[in-house]
Formats: structure tokens, sequence, C-alpha cells
């Protein structure tokens, strides 16, 4: 369980970038930048587990990165008031960053699944699971630490604007969210592969948009209504390419039926 407790570290650093650059970048952008994770997820999955690729996978990659880039070209449009570029900046290179190392982290539990030398099995992915999440939640709890960050929740609760028992029950609620988040996330690798995993989480990319909009009443520049048209492209031309491979594959099983007798009796 060496492999899971260096991916729990790497998943507690990818924690770490994510919140610092969520915390100064609206949501909506933040979310179309960590769109780019399955560009990441591609490469490194390309790289470590020689995942083959089809016309419909590099086209949804491509589009999906492209979406993504769209926002860097007017990054100023949406920077909140009274930010500094440089904090601005900032944020946005660390959500990057957050995006790139969970791109990375998917691939290696693929990886970690295949040189397993036992075979994988519901309850081994649930141990790896919880070695994961130990040591990823040990690493930003000594970072809390060293910031003191625990001494600023008593505060944040009281500043809260929907009261201090709302705070700390929205505290609890994610953390649960998030496990059942990454439990699925490695799941689906085990079913399937790490490239699905991140087309699957991509797949929030469209939802967080719209629910942005609406509930935080951020502004939806032209630029994220391109980067959301080439987004949400790039997600039906992956699913599009998996529903006419498993029609192939489907075709294809009653023809290699039909020849068995022929090879058993030529």
């Amino acid at each position: 369980m060496i492999a899971s407790a260096v991916i729990g570290v790497l998943t507690g650093l990818d924690d770490y970038l994510y919140a610092y650059g969520v915390k100064r970048l609206p949501v909506s952008t933040s979310s179309l930048i960590i769109a780019t994770q399955l560009a990441f997820t591609a490469i490194f999955a390309f790289l470590l587990v020689r995942q083959k690729f089809t016309s419909y996978n590099i086209n949804a990659v491509v589009l999906l990165t492209i979406g993504a880039s769209v926002l860097a070209l007017h990054t100023s449009s949406d920077r909140p008031s009274g930010e500094s570029k440089s904090v601005y900046f900032a944020g946005f290179f660390m959500t990057l960053g957050a995006s790139a190392l969970y791109g990375f982290v998917l691939p290696l539990i693929e990886l970690s699944y295949k040189k397993a030398k036992q075979e994988i099995t519901y309850s081994l992915v649930m141990e790896f699971q919880t070695v994961m999440c130990f040591f990823a939640t040990l690493f930003c709890t000594v970072g809390m630490l060293i910031n003191k960050d625990f001494k600023a929740i008593p505060r944040e609760a009281i500043e809260f604007g929907l009261e201090e028992t709302r705070y700390y029950t929205i505290l609890v609620f994610s953390a649960i969210f998030w496990q059942a988040f990454f439990l699925g996330a490695i799941g689906v690798i085990f079913c399937a592969s790490s490239l699905l995993s991140g087309i699957i989480i991509a797949v929030l990319l469209p939802v967080i948009e719209v629910l942005a909009f609406f509930f935080y009443k951020e502004s939806f520049t032209t630029e994220k209504g391109v980067s959301l048209a080439l987004c949400s492209w790039g997600f039906v031309s992956y699913f599009y390419g998996e529903i006419t491979h498993s029609k192939k594959a489907r075709r294809q099983i009653p023809d290699q039926e039909a020849e068995m007798p022929q090879i058993l009796n030529p």
C-alpha cells in the first residue's frame, strides 16, 4: 500500500492547490480551468498505461483543452474587484496546477492497479481509498497546523452569512461528498479506465457553470460562453464515439459466433 500512500500525499497537495485557486477565482472560471484536467489525464494515461485513443477521444480532448484555454485570453474580464493581478494570476495558475496534478493522479491509480501483485477486488479498492484519503488528510492537516488555520475556523463560522450552525453543517457534508467523489473516481478506474473517470469528472462543467450563474450571480461573459460551447461539444464527441464503438463491438460478436462452426468444421 506504499503506492496508495504516495498517491494520498499527491492528492493532499492537489487539494491545497485547488482550494487556493478556487478562493481567488469565480466558481465558473475555476471550473472551466479544471476542465483542462481531461487533457492532462489523457496525456498521462497514454504515457503511464498506454491508453488507446480513437479520433473521437482525441477530438474531445482537444476541444476541452481549447475551451478552457479561451479564458486565458481575457483573464482580467472576471477578476474580482479589489484583487490584484498577481493574486488573480496566482489563483489561475495554481488551479491549472491542481488540474494537471490530478490528471496525473488518475492514471497513476490505474497503473497501481495494473502493477498490483494480487487480484483487484472491491475490498481492495476500498482499502486503497482508505489509505489514500488518510494520507491526503494527514498532509492537509499538517499544512493547516503550520498555517494556524484551525484557529480561523471559529472566526469564519461567526462571520458566515448563513449562521454558525449551517457553517459547520456545510463542512461536514462537504467532507462526506468529497469522500464519495474520490471513491467514485477510483471506482470508475477499477471498472473501466482513468480516461473515463476524467471524462465523467469533466461532465460536471456545464452544471457548475449554470449553478454559478443562478446562485452566485456571476457574470456570464462571451469568453465563458465560447468555452462552455467548446467543452460541451467535446463531451458530445466523446460519448458519440463510445456509443459508435459499442455498436460496432455488438455487431462483431454475432459475426464471430457465425464463423466459429466454419473454423471447427472446415
